[in-house]
Formats: structure tokens, C-alpha cells, sequence
């Protein structure tokens, strides 16, 4: 983990939380389009849905959650939301390369 900042005020912390925010947002646009490519790749929705994957991946988050002091119920989580709505991305995809 990176250095935190010293804020010396309210707004100082704030500006740094939304430059995080935006950071977030942009990593989890390029997470996005690598899991449309994905689908490229796949054979089956069941391998689209990939569960084997999910699992290993929120072990793996939850373990980097704790290592960076952060609650690895919360970041499991958000991964959950997020990789349910990119598996249902990544089905459209999929159904959309299998009609040519």
C-alpha cells in the first residue's frame, strides 16, 4: 500500500478521496472491458459463470483486504456486486459472439 497523505484540512482530505474515487471508477472500466474480451474466449455460459474463478477471486481479495487493514467482509462484498454485474456483461457478450 502506498503512502497515505497528511491532510492539514477537511477539503484536503476530501480533494484526496475524490482523486481515490476517480481512480477506483477508472480501474474498475478497465476490469470491465478485459471481461468482455473474456467472453471471446469462452465456450459456454457455465464457463462465462466460471464460479471456480469467483471463488478464487474473492479468497484472494479478502486475504489483500486484511493485509491492507481493510474489512474483508466489505471488499468481499463490493467484489460480489461487481462481479455479478460483469458476469451478466460478460453473458451478453458472449451471447452476442455466438450469433456469428
Amino acid at each position: 500500500m502506498s503512502e497515505i497523505k497528511k491532510c492539514n484540512s477537511l477539503e484536503e482530505v476530501r480533494s484526496e478521496i475524490d482523486i481515490i474515487d476517480d481512480s477506483i471508477v477508472n480501474l474498475i472500466s478497465k476490469r470491465s472491458h478485459l471481461v468482455r474480451q473474456a467472453a471471446q474466449f469462452k465456450n459456454s455460459i457455465e464457463e462465462v459463470k466460471a464460479q471456480d474463478r469467483i471463488d478464487f477471486i474473492l479468497q484472494k481479495v479478502r486475504h489483500a483486504a486484511i493485509k491492507a487493514d481493510v474489512s474483508p467482509n466489505m471488499i468481499s462484498d463490493l467484489f460480489k456486486i461487481m462481479i455479478n454485474e460483469m458476469v451478466e456483461t460478460e453473458i451478453s457478450e458472449f451471447r452476442n459472439t455466438q450469433t456469428f
